[in-house]
């Protein structure tokens, strides 16, 4: 599911007062925590996720590997913070902007 620019500008000021749900250490991002990822999202729908330290190639693989794997869609990156969406087909959470 892409998202339009006007979306992704309403998922980020939602995301604006959010704290991050899913913290990544030393071992980066594993399928443990893509297994938590997945039920968070499946929960709130829009979700923080503070990633591990590394450069910026390191965080963008990071990226990649969780929305691949959830089939998430990247709102926002901003620094170690990425900001992840994913639509509860069954029974959705945020009505989104055309």
């Amino acid at each position: 599911m892409a998202l339009s620019p006007s979306q992704r500008r309403y998922l980020r000021s939602l995301a604006h007062d959010l704290h991050p749900v899913i913290l990544l250490g030393n071992k980066g991002a594993t399928e443990a925590v893509l297994k938590e990822l997945d039920l968070a999202l499946s929960h709130h729908e829009l979700v923080k996720v503070k990633l591990s330290g590394g450069d910026k190639e390191e965080r963008d693989a990071q990226i990649s590997f969780l929305t691949e794997g959830t089939r998430a869609e990247s709102v926002q990156q901003i620094g170690h913070v990425v900001v992840l969406f994913r639509r509860n087909e069954d029974e959705p959470k945020l009505a989104l902007p055309r």
